[in-house]
């Protein structure tokens, strides 16, 4: 499978150079020259199938040409080890639990596909790999625990001081190993610029190997759709339109939507929610597309002012804003709404997270307006990983499960540092 830069369509390159480069020489991502269509057939079986063996035809279908059959099942094996089950909230309103895996988040799917993968593919690498990852809260659990005990491989991840929560923060900065953290005086597009300059640093790529774990490598992206075909798989009825909402950041999880759809999974519309960091669903309702500082809020995943992942959502359409504005929708909430929609889905008898509730209210927002569909709105995390926010809106307690307590009770370490590139760069150098 060839791969070519969102910047530079001549720029093309195959499986294994795309996810150790991680981003492409001229900063675009990378995106797949083809996307297979599915058979027809497959899709109507869907209902009756197993995640692993939707995993199979749709990972065997992207990267046949690249890994053996044996290989492209033990890759899914080990990423589908947990279901992502739909749990009906309230009549044509299902939510698709994305939590059940180590980490309890989303991330933990694209996690340990793209921990997989890599290892594979590093097999025979003589040179120490630097996994670099920035975060605003889940994927640096998910990448941290993905990567824990990986020979050859070193994890330093780059968090925004004081803007993660403290349960989030616990999950990657107490494993120590060959996980290694950096707290930066900033914000999650600050992390991310120092990243990406990493990458574009031609002294650091000659003295090291550098990769990315973020939603920006196409080994931590492409997994995702599994997800959408596993929800897909679990319906009451396929007589109505569908609608999936998705709770939004960089867009990656977005995104991988999209492509299941470009594959052949039969939905209808998608919603991009977002909290106030807005730039998307301005962008979709006709604005011009502008990053911004980003704001902090109590869903503090979703906290991105120059979303990585913009790129790929325009590829997909290949660069038409007509058909992307088409087949996604965008909405936006404050934390009032997001408090407000936490205690009317537990009135329904559904514990959310602050990002389900978004994921919520938008799936709302568009069936207000568009009738004769049903929805799916993803639950990326388990509430427990936001506990303070949820017990504070519905006062009340809310249990941890073990493993989340285990991570609460480890010791922090971590490296504070500035935002300057200056100082990242020689703490890589010094490394």
């Amino acid at each position: 499978m060839r791969f070519f830069s969102t910047n530079n369509r001549q720029h093309e390159v195959g499986l294994a150079e795309a996810i150790i480069k991680g981003l492409a020489p001229d900063q675009g991502l990378y995106f797949p020259i083809q996307i297979p269509r599915l058979r027809e057939e497959f899709i109507k079986s869907l209902p009756g199938k197993s995640f692993k063996e939707i995993g199979y035809e749709v990972i065997g279908n992207l990267f046949s040409e690249d890994l053996s059959v044996q290989q492209i099942k033990e890759l899914v094996d080990h990423t589908l080890a947990f279901d992502a089950p739909l749990v009906k909230v309230e009549p044509d309103f299902y939510s698709q639990e994305l939590f059940h895996g180590p980490t309890l988040a989303f991330k933990d799917f694209g996690a340990r596909f793209c921990s997989k993968l890599m290892s594979m593919l590093l097999k025979n690498q003589a040179q120490k790999v630097r996994v670099l990852v920035a975060t605003s809260g889940d994927t640096g659990s998910a990448v941290a625990n993905g990567f824990l005990g990986v020979d050859g491989v070193e994890v330093i991840i780059l968090f925004p001081k004081g803007k993660v929560s403290k349960l989030q923060e616990k999950q990657f900065t107490t494993l120590g190993e060959n996980i290694k953290c950096l707290e930066i005086d900033g914000v999650f597009d600050d992390c991310q610029r120092l990243v990406k300059q990493a990458f574009l640093d031609q002294e650091l790529n000659e003295k090291m190997v550098l990769t990315s774990a973020n939603s920006i490598n196409i080994a931590r992206w492409i997994p995702q759709a599994l997800y959408y075909f596993r929800a897909y798989s679990l319906l009451e009825v396929y007589q109505k339109k569908l609608v999936v909402s998705v709770p939004s950041g960089n867009f990656g999880n977005l995104a991988a939507g999209i492509l299941a759809m470009k594959m052949g999974l039969p939905i209808d519309q998608f919603v991009a929610s977002t909290n106030l960091n807005k730039i998307v669903p301005d962008y979709l309702n006709g604005s011009v597309f502008h990053p911004q500082a980003s704001v902090q809020t109590i869903s503090n995943s979703m906290d991105v002012g120059d979303p990585s992942n913009f790129p790929r959502l325009l590829a997909l359409f290949n660069q038409d804003d007509f058909e992307l504005r088409k087949i996604v929708k965008g909405y936006f909430f404050d934390d009032h709404q997001t408090r407000e929609a936490i205690q009317k889905i537990h009135k329904l008898g559904y514990l959310a997270d602050p990002h389900g509730a978004v994921g919520y209210l938008g799936l709302k927002s568009f069936m207000e307006e568009n009738p004769g569909f049903q929805g799916i709105f993803l639950e990326t995390a388990h509430p427990g990983k936001f506990r303070e926010v949820v017990e504070e809106t519905l006062n009340m307690k809310v249990d941890l499960p073990d493993r989340l307590e285990k991570f609460l009770k480890g010791k922090k370490e971590s490296e504070s540092m500035d935002g300057d590139f200056l100082s990242f760069k020689n703490y890589l150098k010094g490394n």
